[in-house]
């Protein structure tokens, strides 16, 4: 008998010593010999056992991967969470097991702990709970006095199956993204039309922006898809079920070249009369594909005139609205007549839009949350109240804005929080405070680009008695230096302090700061806000109560659409007012809370 012939594996062959090879399915490296031709009617019934035990294989294997692939996406979620905050994470406890993504727990209200996870029912159940603890725990550590209608429920949830219906993958979205791909006029709506909003600026102006265009999408009946590249995954949860709210990445438009002035933009198309006249933009008018909408700081007049019915008239047809703002310039939908009774049932309080919509929109990734409760149960939830400060600096020190060391500053915050008895007040010796036998403490809560301040402030407060007696702790999770908003980890960070703010009892904030605004409309606290100094000098007053809990519209339109002139638009209605900290810019109120 021939001596069996010397073989090795070569992508799925098995290449004789002679050179000619035999093609054979792989099988882990299983040795196979050649026999000689007495064999082969045996060797060729082996190999027929073996090819049916390789399809057999096959089979199961193909029946195994989505368990596989599954088992994968929950060993991915269960891994340890990340600590975002550069100092040293404090130590694990087991207290810490519900927010520990390795650790299993139903998230339910036990008889100590009792919270409306679904936040009035603005958030459905359904969710999977261990792939984003914030969702369902958020209202553990916030407590509203402000209840969403029921009408904004059932809008939430009509708008959930839309997205659902018209998202990302569906045959909807597909026929919609081809539609901008043959650049063919549109002569009728159809069931799924489209907001897509386009990231940028720094993080609270994320969130400003992501509302004001999700409330635009309610009032429009359209979807919300925001851009992907932006770390929006990285740091936000996904807000609606069964869907994606991520623009695909073959989306059909380089959309990033969109700015001030392009052609795409519907301020262009209406100075370039490309659309000129109420005539033309009227509902049956043909309608392009896609608009771009520039409702940037720097809009011009043109851009500005989306505020305007007629406008909104013309772009209700239009598929695909493609915004870039910075702003959130909710006050001004609130101005447009055919959005009155819509905006009124919505929300009968008015000034919880932010409150009501950022609550339902944004849930911290794992990442972010763990570091968030971790420190707030570490450093703050035993103290008899929490104060936070979120310190903004506008001064500049030679011809770059800097954030300090600044003295004014900080004699500006130590006035506020002591003349509006948010902080006591240091006793003038070291002498034994008049109080005896207080035992309370106030933690301090600082968020800044710099340490200096909270340093000083705990420097005053360890070398002196309050007059009170009152103990005072100072805390600050970071100190960036500068903001760095394209950076994911600094990104990270401000989201965590943004929530952290959120879980204050009183709120000083820096006017002008949109950091502060998505804090205080999560919280649901009305703060006094720190009027931006002038010349290196402290304000007079140095702060004062703001009028709602609602976010300002820096730049908003001061054009009266219908008489066609300028006008102070603070005056229109009693709920539209001047922003306290930026006197041309507006905000909602609630007149009965005046």
């Amino acid at each position: 008998m021939e001596k069996p012939s010397s073989r090795r594996w070569s992508s799925g062959a098995v290449v004789e010593a002679g050179g000619h090879e035999e093609k054979l399915p792989l099988r882990g490296g299983l040795e196979l010999h050649a026999h000689g031709h007495a064999g082969e009617q045996q060797e060729a019934g082996r190999g027929r056992h073996r090819r049916s035990c390789v399809r057999d294989g096959l089979v199961l294997c193909l029946l195994t991967l989505p368990a596989i692939v599954l088992l994968l996406q929950r060993w991915r979620t269960s891994s340890s969470p990340d600590w975002v905050f550069d100092v040293d994470p404090p130590m694990e406890d087991d207290d810490d097991q519900d927010i520990k993504d390795g650790v299993f727990d139903d998230l339910s209200p036990s008889a100590q702990i009792e919270y409306d996870r679904l936040l009035g029912g603005l958030l459905i159940e359904g969710f999977d709970e261990r792939s984003c603890r914030s969702r369902y725990q958020f209202a553990r550590y916030h407590k509203s006095e402000r209840i969403p209608s029921p009408y904004l429920i059932e809008r939430l949830r009509r708008q959930e199956a839309l997205q659902k219906k018209c998202g990302p993958g569906t045959k909807s979205y597909r026929s919609a993204a081809e539609q901008i791909r043959s650049g063919q006029s549109i002569n009728s709506t159809k069931d799924c039309n489209y907001v897509f909003l386009i990231i940028h600026a720094g993080l609270g102006n994320r969130m400003l922006e992501i509302t004001s265009a999700f409330l635009y999408a309610l009032l429009t009946d359209r979807i919300l898809l925001v851009d992907r590249y932006k770390e929006i995954g990285d740091i936000f949860c996904e807000p609606f079920p069964g869907t994606s709210w991520l623009i695909p990445s073959d989306f059909p438009l380089s959309y990033d070249e969109f700015t001030l002035g392009s052609p795409e933009s519907y301020g262009s198309m209406l100075q370039n009369n490309v659309i000129s006249g109420n005539m033309y933009r009227s509902l049956a008018s043909a309608k392009p594909p896609y608009v771009y909408l520039h409702l940037d700081g720097n809009y011009g007049f043109h851009d500005k005139l989306f505020y305007c019915e007629d406008d909104q008239q013309f772009l209700k047809g239009v598929p695909w609205l493609i915004i870039r703002t910075d702003m959130y310039f909710v006050p001004s939908l609130f101005l447009i007549p055919s959005y009155h009774e819509e905006l009124s049932k919505l929300f009968p309080e008015k000034d919880t839009v932010f409150h009501h919509l950022g609550r339902y929109l944004f849930h911290p990734t794992n990442d972010i949350w763990y570091s968030v409760i971790k420190y707030y149960r570490t450093y703050l939830a035993k103290a008899d109240k929490i104060v936070g400060i979120q310190i903004r600096v506008y001064e500049k020190k030679g011809i770059l804005q800097r954030n300090g060391p600044f003295p004014h500053i900080l004699e500006q915050i130590l006035s506020c929080s002591q003349n509006e008895k948010l902080l006591p007040e240091i006793a003038g010796t070291d002498k034994a405070a008049t109080t005896a036998g207080n035992n309370r403490t106030v933690a301090v809560l600082a968020t800044s680009l710099s340490s200096w301040y909270s340093d000083e402030i705990r420097k005053r407060y360890s070398k002196h008695r309050t007059v009170d007696g009152t103990t005072v702790k100072v805390y600050q999770p970071s100190h960036e230096e500068y903001q760095k908003s394209r950076n994911r980890k600094h990104n990270m960070k401000a989201l965590a302090e943004i929530y952290l703010l959120s879980m204050s009892d009183e709120l000083i904030t820096s006017g002008f700061s949109t950091f502060g605004y998505a804090a205080q409309g999560l919280a649901g606290l009305t703060p006094w806000i720190m009027y931006r100094s002038v010349n290196h000098v402290v304000p007079d007053p140095v702060c004062g109560r703001a009028m709602s809990i609602e976010p300002c519209f820096h730049q908003a339109p001061f054009y009266d659409c219908k008489a066609k002139r300028d006008t102070d638009l603070g005056k229109v209605v009693p709920y539209v007012k001047h922003c306290e900290d930026v006197s041309w810019g507006l905000k909602i109120v609630n007149r009965t809370r005046l």
